[in-house]
């Protein structure tokens, strides 16, 4: 089976999972909710290196961690004395960050990344975000402290709480990120077209069955309840039209963060190509190298259609 009829068969599977779904809507949200859970946690069909991304991840040192028992890609670029680590997102791969590893090259950083289980190169059906965590966990194991780490999408959740956590670097950029873990169960129900009291049950299912060991998921992965560290500065990017992630959720991220926060709206990059668009890539590179200050300086000479929060 190739991967067109792979990706054709996924769809027209989906499709009719929706249906059910969204039928059991109408008549038990507990139904639905239980219906709705493995489309939740889907992450497969791996999405393709791109073209432009495709020599950035061919010329990376390659290497394997484990992960809560399973073995992960794992990537490397430069061999600068400081680290950064790029966190993907979900149904994402470390290539995304292409254009990212080439800047941060350039200024002389190593650069470390890797595919979580299902993502990329990484075999696997399954992931959350306790992979995520372990796999951050390991990589600062054999890195040390982190100059910065980024996270795009559902990996800027997983670097915000990692830092939260005790994940040791000098900053954190979250690029198209959320602000906390229950925004995923809600966006995810208005897409399938289900309720709230549907989307309450998912939402207990997937903490039941997946994080059964967590007391109070949600409330832990929230960082706008419970922000980073006081010492640790904050990038935020996102793009207005992304249909992905709304940028309200930059907004209540950078809100919750206060001085030590910077944020950058662009316009016509989406979700995923915002990671590749000028703004991310000299907002990025000017807070990796000078932090705070010489972001503060990047960003009052960018462009006109880059909406940018300097503190007041």
């Amino acid at each position: 089976m190739n991967a067109t009829t792979v990706a054709v068969t996924t769809v027209a599977v989906t499709t009719v999972a929706v249906t059910a779904v969204r039928a059991a809507d109408r008549i038990s949200p507990a139904l639905a909710g239980r219906l709705a859970l493995p489309l939740f946690r889907r992450v497969r069909p791996p999405l393709p290196v791109r073209p432009t991304d495709r020599a950035v991840h061919d010329h990376a040192e390659r290497g394997t961690i484990t992960v809560r028992g399973r073995d992960i890609a794992t990537y490397a670029w430069g061999h600068g004395p400081e680290t950064v680590l790029l966190v993907h997102g979900w149904r994402g791969r470390a290539s995304q960050f292409g254009a990212i590893v080439r800047e941060l090259r350039a200024e002389g950083y190593r650069v470390v990344a890797f595919d979580a289980p299902a993502n990329g190169d990484s075999a696997g059906r399954r992931t959350d975000i306790r992979d995520y965590r372990a796999a951050i966990d390991e990589l600062q194991r054999r890195h040390g402290m982190f100059r910065l780490i980024i996270g795009h999408s559902f990996g800027a959740l997983a670097a915000l709480t990692a830092v939260r956590e005790g994940t040791a670097t000098g900053g954190v950029v979250a690029i198209a990120g959320m602000a906390d873990a229950r925004y995923l169960v809600d966006s995810f129900a208005a897409r399938v077209g289900i309720g709230r009291a549907s989307a309450d049950v998912l939402a207990r299912e997937f903490a039941r069955r997946v994080l059964p060991d967590i007391d109070e998921p949600y409330a832990r992965f929230d960082a706008v309840a419970d922000p980073l560290p006081a010492d640790v500065p904050l990038l935020v990017v996102h793009d207005r039209g992304d249909r992905e992630v709304a940028a309200s959720e930059s907004l209540r991220l950078h809100e919750a963060h206060g001085e030590r926060s910077r944020l950058v709206l662009t316009d016509g990059a989406g979700h995923s190509r915002v990671l590749g668009v000028d703004p991310t890539l000299d907002a990025v590179t000017a807070f990796a190298t000078g932090g705070l200050a010489a972001l503060d300086v990047a960003l009052r000479h960018n462009d006109a259609e880059t909406v940018v929060r300097l503190p007041r």
